[in-house]
């Protein structure tokens, strides 16, 4: 039995569950501990089941934030999780682009920068002295 990461071939799906307002962050079966962890990281809570040794394991928004906060919750986590290379998908109407776009800039303004280049050394003032020829 799969779900919607493993339906649509996705890293994370991130969508409101049928019959309920709880919004979900499904992952591949058999997803790495560090792409778990790093949803753990942005806020999202960890379940399992069953506990101890788990056959399923997803994340959801707190239910204790109203839902406006969790949907600009959901949309901020996009940003670091496309950053580390996950392919994720989110359910339109849970989209707050301002949340997104801030969150954007954040990873941006975090994200090490490449180290400068060294110029290549200076030329050696003094010329060599071409060779000459003898006859």
């Amino acid at each position: 039995m799969g779900n919607r990461a493993d339906d649509y071939g996705t890293d994370v799906e991130i969508y409101v569950k049928a019959l309920t307002t709880t919004i979900h962050a499904a992952t591949p079966t058999g997803a790495p501990a560090k792409l778990h962890g790093l949803l753990e990281q942005l806020g999202l809570e960890r379940h399992e089941y069953p506990v101890g040794a788990p056959l399923y394991v997803w994340h959801t928004v707190p239910d204790h934030l109203g839902a406006e906060e969790q949907k600009r919750l959901a949309s901020r986590a996009i940003p670091p999780l496309l950053m580390a290379g996950y392919k994720v998908n989110i359910d339109p109407d849970l989209f707050d682009e301002t949340a997104y776009q801030q969150a954007a800039r954040e990873v941006r303004a975090n994200r090490p920068r490449p180290a400068r280049r060294q110029p290549p050394p200076a030329a050696s003032s003094s010329r060599p002295t071409p060779s000459r020829l003898t006859p």
